[in-house]
């Protein structure tokens, strides 16, 4: 589902009658970056890379917020560069600031589990702590009012799994936190998109839990 290849098209998909989404794929690393955009402006979510390929997908739309999804450097090469050209306000995981900043350069506010994101157009995003694949992770749900919930997941979920882990301790905190908060809340209609490769359902997903946790990883 949504697949887009790395350093082509654009995609758009409308998430609701107010919020379109666009996604497109930047390079070496094949990294997603997904555009939400309402009547008023547009959320950027991981300025992973390529500055001069988001600008041309955003085609003169107004950036008003980057949302960085970890502190991995896939996911912030092109931060500082794109917050400079926009003048976003800049947002990610209160565990993860600290080692964005001294990557970057660059100042971020903190959300974590409980918080919500502003959309320009003044729609709320949920924010969900997911703890294992970095110490900061966040994941953002945009619910509307009708259709399913969309979840951006950064590299905390797959299709086929969670998200890369260093050690046993992590994995589990990983595991536990997508399958209580994620897995727990959301119906099997809800649509994630990941930071690398294609979307998929919770409902697809949710018949491998079992075995994601037995295999470790």
């Amino acid at each position: 589902m949504n697949q887009v290849e790395m350093d082509g098209a654009a995609l758009e998909q409308p998430l609701s009658d107010t919020v379109t989404m666009t996604k497109f794929s930047v390079g070496p690393t094949d990294n997603n970056i997904y555009l939400l955009t309402d009547a008023t402006g547009t959320l950027l979510i991981d300025a992973a890379n390529k500055p001069e390929r988001i600008e041309e997908v955003l085609d003169g739309r107004k950036v008003e917020t980057i949302v960085t999804t970890h502190r991995h450097p896939d996911h912030i090469k092109g931060l500082a560069e794109m917050a400079e050209r926009t003048g976003a306000k800049l947002i990610c995981g209160e565990p993860d600031a600290a080692a964005i900043e001294k990557s970057t350069g660059v100042r971020n506010e903190t959300v974590w589990t409980g918080d919500s994101v502003r959309l320009p157009g003044g729609e709320e995003l949920e924010v969900i702590g997911l703890v294992g694949h970095t110490p900061g992770a966040i994941t953002l749900a945009y619910a509307p009012e009708s259709g399913p919930v969309h979840l951006f997941v950064g590299d905390s979920l797959f299709p086929g799994g969670v998200g890369k882990t260093t050690n046993p301790t992590d994995f589990n905190q990983l595991m536990d936190d997508v399958e209580e908060r994620v897995f727990a809340v959301y119906p099997d209609e809800t649509v994630f998109h990941p930071g690398h490769g294609k979307c998929s359902t919770l409902g697809a997903e949710r018949p491998s839990l079992p075995e994601w946790r037995e295999r470790g990883w």
